[in-house]
């Protein structure tokens, strides 16, 4: 497979890929992108430039650790989400497509040109953190995680685009927040883990190569939920709002505990597939 044009590589990436993947031509593209360290673009551009050894064997090697279902963000290291292309290690979970609800609804509740406080809690990568920062300048956002290693690749991707107004913390939910003189936030967003233990879906596809820890909550995937949604009243100002990710099957869950919670005007909103997706609520007192 020596001096393939790129052409060549791509059609026998995509002819392997297809076994596994509806994506294998986006994914090849991707991985040989990677490789040769230059845009996607460039793939379209120059089709008949050739590989040279090392890039051949890189490029045959990344395929093969994809077809053992290595997750692609894994593989180069990077996923794009909203605006921005976020770096991406196996220490946290990677950024989905349908977290940008979240992203979107959280933005309609924050004043573009005024101050604002906001809470993320599990900020993972920064994904959340990083896309209201960039669309906010104004606004300041506290990005909590219990993983220090979490932490680092997300102060990496807010140091990439220059973001200063995000302060990130350690800490599980709310716990270092309760030990101090804490702020109260005009918007809490969180996509906690809401995988229930022994879900089959954690055997499948690019969750089997992510933390645990980020994934599931219990039997029924709402032990996280629980706690940020009863807890999250205290740390809201008047007229606050809490909006959380969740599986597609728990929205009546989900806003049967913002009730509980003394929130007002519930609702649970669906990704583009149509399946539910995020729950919001509103702090009135």
């Amino acid at each position: 497979m020596s001096h393939l044009s790129l052409k060549q590589a791509l059609q026998w990436a995509i002819g392997v890929l297809t076994t596994q993947e509806d994506s294998a031509c986006l994914e090849a593209e991707l991985l040989l992108a990677h490789v040769l360290q230059k845009p996607r673009s460039y793939l379209f551009t120059w089709p008949e430039k050739t590989l040279d050894d090392a890039q051949n064997n890189a490029f045959q090697t990344l395929v093969a650790q994809r077809l053992q279902g290595r997750p692609i963000a894994h593989l180069i290291g990077k996923r794009e989400f909203w605006t921005l292309e976020l770096s991406v290690t196996p220490d946290t979970l990677i950024p989905r497509p349908e977290t940008e609800l979240l992203v979107e609804l959280a933005l309609e509740r924050i004043p573009p040109n005024q101050t604002c406080n906001i809470l993320d809690l599990g900020t993972g990568t920064g994904a959340i953190a990083l896309a209201l920062a960039s669309e906010r300048p104004q606004a300041q956002i506290m990005a909590i995680d219990q993983s220090l290693s979490a932490l680092q690749i997300a102060k990496l991707n807010a140091e990439r685009y220059q973001l200063t107004n995000i302060q990130f913390i350690q800490s599980n939910w709310f716990t270092n927040l309760a030990n101090t003189a804490h702020p109260v936030f005009d918007v809490i967003v969180s996509n906690p883990p809401y995988i229930a233990e022994g879900d089959q879906h954690l055997k499948q596809g690019d969750v089997r190569f992510e933390p645990l820890t980020a994934l599931t909550a219990g039997h029924d995937g709402l032990n996280d939920l629980r706690v940020i949604v009863q807890q999250a009243p205290d740390y809201l100002t008047k007229q606050g709002w809490l909006l959380v990710e969740h599986g597609y099957d728990q929205g009546l869950a989900v806003r049967q505990l913002f009730a509980q919670a003394g929130f007002t005007a519930i609702a649970t909103k669906q990704d583009l597939a149509g399946h539910d997706r995020v729950t919001l609520g509103h702090v009135l007192d």
